[in-house]
Formats: C-alpha cells, sequence, structure tokens
C-alpha cells in the first residue's frame, strides 16, 4: 500500500511501509525505476530511504494533483524485478594497523582474533538500504551480530575517507573525512563520493556490496589509480 504526505510545497513523501526489509526496498526501487522511466514534468530528484521514497519537483512546472494521479497510475503497475538489488560492488579493504586502529578493541568485545573479525566482516553481502549523513554514506543491512560493537562514548574530530568501521550492528565506511564515533578496523582506496564525476556516487540503496581484504602494496597501486 502506498501512502503520500506532503512535504511543504516542492516535495512529498511516499510511503511504502514501516519495517525495514528487503522486500520494501525492492518495491522501492521498482517504483523508482518506473518513475524515471515515465519523465513526468517537473519532478527535480527522487531520494529513497528505508520504507520512503521523497519526491522533490518543481511547482511552476507541474500541479500537486495532476502529479500525484500519475503517480498513483504508475503505481499500479509495479512489478518487482529482483534484479533491482542485484548489482553487486566489491569494496576492496586494508584492515587493522594504523589504517583500522579500532580492530584490537573490536576484536577484544568480540572475544574473538582479529583475524575472525575479519573473516566475518568480510563473509556477508550487505544491502544498501540508503545514502545520507554525508555524501555517499551507506547505511548497510545483514552484519553479523557476532562483532557488533558499541560506538565510542567520545566521537572523533577527525575520520579519514574511506575508513570502515563498525557502531552497534551496523557497518560502514566514511566517504569523505568527517568527525565520526564509529569503530575503524580499516579504510578503503577507493572514492565512495566524486564530485567531479557525472554519476559522483559509487554506491546507489538497491546495491549489494561485499568487503574483501588487502594488502598495503595493494592499497597503494589502488589508491594511486584512483587519485590519477
Amino acid at each position: 500500500m502506498m501512502q503520500i504526505f506532503p512535504l511543504g510545497d516542492a516535495a512529498f513523501q511516499v510511503k511504502f511501509g514501516d519495517v525495514i526489509s528487503p522486500e520494501i526496498l525492492l518495491r522501492i526501487r521498482a517504483y523508482m525505476e518506473l518513475v524515471e522511466k515515465a519523465g513526468l514534468p517537473g519532478i527535480t530528484e527522487l531520494v529513497p530511504s528505508y520504507t520512503d521514497l521523497i519526491i522533490h519537483y518543481q511547482p511552476l512546472e507541474t500541479e500537486y494533483g495532476t502529479l500525484i494521479r500519475e503517480l498513483k497510475k504508475l503505481h499500479r503497475t509495479i512489478k518487482i524485478n529482483e534484479t533491482s538489488a542485484a548489482k553487486t560492488v566489491r569494496i576492496p579493504v586494508l584492515y587493522g594497523g594504523s589504517f583500522g586502529k579500532d580492530l584490537p578493541q573490536v576484536s577484544q568485545y568480540a572475544g574473538m582474533s582479529e583475524q575472525q573479525v575479519i573473516d566475518m566482516h568480510c563473509q556477508t553481502s550487505y544491502l544498501v538500504y540508503m545514502l545520507g549523513f554525508t555524501p555517499g554514506f551507506c547505511y548497510l543491512g545483514g552484519m553479523n551480530n557476532a562483532i557488533s560493537t558499541p560506538r565510542k562514548e567520545i566521537p572523533e574530530t577527525k575520520i579519514l575517507a574511506g575508513s570502515v568501521g563498525i557502531a552497534g550492528e551496523q557497518t560502514g565506511i566514511y566517504p569523505i573525512e568527517s568527525p565520526g564515533g564509529w569503530q575503524i578496523i580499516g579504510r578503503t582506496p577507493l572514492r565512495l563520493f566524486d564530485p567531479q564525476k557525472a554519476h559522483p556516487f559509487l554506491l546507489e540503496a538497491g546495491n549489494l556490496l561485499e568487503f574483501y581484504p588487502i594488502d598495503k602494496s595493494e592499497y597503494s597501486r589502488l589508491n594511486e589509480h584512483h587519485d590519477g
């Protein structure tokens, strides 16, 4: 069931449910594809979240009631395409040491070796539910609770771009340098956000993400490649 709620005079929320689930995310992605292909006049941006889709539009180009009627028509034609969430993005990570200085704390809290934490972190295919917080920051589902670790009591003022962390039952990647309170276990040389590109975000909602470990030489090689 789709519910629509106005958000000011130039946006509205399309609500698909109240529970975070892969099924609802698939439905949101399928609906986004329909809206994008329809090319309805006035729509300027589509922003997915866990259970909603925010649609921004230009009120000088379209009338609210007309746009809602067209969107409801599209909703009745949704066909869930399992491939909508099937794109897999593999993320190389240099774990531990100065690149993942909180790995020992995570290891101690979980009661396992650092290598076991790394192995468990890399064993899962994570579903990207949404982007937010900072440009390109991905909210992932699927981390094994065995390596869940509380976030830091005192956040750090500077977390480097590419840092991979754990906070509670979540794991994620800092796409840009920013403050943060996650337990940093590694860093990727990939750039999740590049404003110079036509498509600035490496990831999008509905992708599957897989981490894999690399050594320092591979990190340097990939880092030079992406800087070049």
